[in-house]
């Protein structure tokens, strides 16, 4: 009781969904806003009761439509810093524009650091995000920042279906290979690295693997699915090399364009065995993509959210302790 006299929990359009599963496992309920939209396209959020001197938590993945949804969002911030709230903190599940966060060529934006200060100038004072693409983008804000991930719960899901046993850690590209290998220690398991040239955006070439993957069962895990392209290719190269079974996965299922279609092919041909997403974005409940396993990460949210409500000395740290002490234990547990 104590906590909902404190603090106050949003979900705004985007995350209705996961907010309702957070807001369960924290025991307090979801606090109601209005959100209009007028006839010229413009937006006002407002929280329809008071929150004088409360710290608010606001839950928003900025995802499709990426811009109708950071708008509501910074509207929101605005909105509730003019209401007096005590503190705002933002938990971004997905953060869009995370992709853009530096110069490749001249007379390119850096719009993930535009986005950070477009949060913080709001009045954001803490932000915490899921899987963020790049972790040193985090350097781009000046308010407290949190990189989570939910990559644990993914893998886990993936690792009870494959098995250990003759089982390895596939990293995407070599961005990811510290990822991989993070991961790949939870469960002593060896790594296999893609390698993927990015000729253009949405667009890659994977011509080898470097490690041995014939007749073992891969495990590739992303931050995020887009188009599904790269992943889709990486798993037929992994399969000409002789994998046996391929669980594919990522924290963020965006699934753009004909990605849909594509993983419903690519399951039903048997490039992809198993395919894992988890709820960050709301829209993994209605892909339609059949065999999809969807892993629910609301309670780590929840977990998280709770450090910040609690005035005791916890830290987010511990979480990740808890995590991955279990899923070692339950490694031992298996030989």
């Amino acid at each position: 009781m104590e906590k909902q006299k404190r603090n106050v929990l949003f979900a705004l359009s985007a995350s209705k969904e996961l907010g309702k599963r957070v807001a369960r496992h924290l025991n307090m309920p979801l606090s109601d806003v209005e959100i209009k939209h007028f006839a010229d396209g413009e937006t006002m959020v407002k929280a329809v009761n008071s929150i004088r001197n409360k710290h608010v938590f606001v839950i928003q993945s900025t995802s499709k439509p990426v811009n109708e949804n950071l708008m509501e969002l910074l509207v929101a911030i605005d909105s509730f810093r003019r209401a007096s709230a005590k503190s705002i903190t933002v938990l971004l599940p997905y953060y869009g524009y995370a992709r853009q966060d530096r110069k490749t060529i001249g007379r390119e934006p850096i719009t993930c650091k535009l986005v950070a200060d477009l949060l913080e100038k709001a009045g954001a004072t803490r932000i915490a995000i899921i899987d963020l693409h790049s972790t040193q983008a985090q350097g781009f804000f000046d308010v407290p920042v949190d990189t989570c991930s939910a990559s644990y719960a993914v893998l886990d899901a993936m690792v009870r279906e494959a098995g250990t046993k003759n089982t390895v850690i596939v990293s995407p590209d070599y961005g990811s290979v510290k990822r991989a290998r993070d991961l790949s220690l939870l469960y002593n398991l060896p790594v296999a690295i893609l390698d993927k040239r990015r000729p253009e955006p949405n667009k890659a070439e994977i011509s080898n693997v470097l490690g041995y993957v014939r007749g073992k069962n891969a495990i590739i895990i992303d931050d995020m699915i887009d188009t599904g392209g790269t992943l889709i290719a990486a798993c037929k190269i992994l399969k000409q090399k002789g994998v046996k079974r391929i669980f594919a996965g990522a924290t963020h299922g965006l699934f753009s364009r004909d990605a849909v279609a594509n993983f419903n092919k690519a399951l039903k041909d048997k490039y992809i065995d198993k395919l894992y997403i988890s709820n960050t974005l709301d829209q993994v409940y209605t892909l339609g993509i059949e065999g999809l396993k969807i892993v629910d990460i609301s309670s780590l949210l929840a977990d998280i959210l709770d450090v910040y409500m609690s005035d005791s000395n916890k830290s987010i740290t511990q979480i990740y302790k808890k995590l991955t002490h279990a899923k070692q234990k339950r490694r031992k547990s298996w030989k």
